[in-house]
C-alpha cells in the first residue's frame, strides 16, 4: 500500500507543473477572448447609440474600463489571476460614431512568459488576437 501511495505521489509531483502551465495558458486565452469581446462591444455601442465611447486600458489596475456619455454607464473588465496587461501607463482610446476606429493593440501575458496581442483593426473595427513570444 505504501509503494502504491508513493508512486501516485511521484506521478502527481511530475504532472503538477504541466497542469498549472495548462491552466495558465487557458486563462491567457480566455482573457484575450474577453478583451476582444469587450473592444467589439465598445465599437458596436458607439456605432449603435451614435455616442462617443472611451476605453481606458490600465496596466497598474490590470483592467479595462469603458465610459460613455450616458449618465452612470461604465463597464469594467478585470484580468484573471496570473494574467497581466503589459505596459506602464494608462492609455485611453476614444471611439467616435462614424469615424475611423483608432488602430491600437493590447498585450497580455501570463506568469510563464506566454503573451498575446489583441489588435483593433482600423479598417474593419474588429479585434484580432495574435500569439507573441514564448508558448505561442
Amino acid at each position: 500500500m505504501l509503494v502504491v501511495v508513493c508512486i501516485i505521489a511521484l506521478i502527481a509531483a511530475v504532472v503538477a507543473p504541466s497542469v498549472t502551465a495548462g491552466l495558465d495558458s487557458v486563462r491567457l486565452r480566455t482573457a484575450s477572448d474577453s478583451i476582444a469581446a469587450f473592444l467589439n462591444a465598445a465599437v458596436n455601442r458607439s456605432q449603435r447609440l451614435q455616442a462617443a465611447i472611451e476605453v481606458e486600458i490600465s496596466p497598474k489596475e490590470n483592467c479595462l474600463k469603458l465610459y460613455s456619455s450616458e449618465p452612470g454607464f461604465t463597464r469594467d473588465l478585470q484580468m484573471p489571476p496570473g494574467v497581466s496587461i503589459q505596459g506602464d501607463e494608462v492609455r485611453r482610446i476614444v471611439l467616435l460614431p462614424g469615424s475611423t476606429i483608432p488602430g491600437t493593440s493590447i498585450e497580455v501575458a501570463n506568469e510563464h512568459g506566454s503573451r498575446r496581442r489583441i489588435k483593433l483593426d482600423p479598417m474593419t473595427g474588429f479585434p484580432h488576437i495574435d500569439a507573441v513570444g514564448v508558448g505561442e
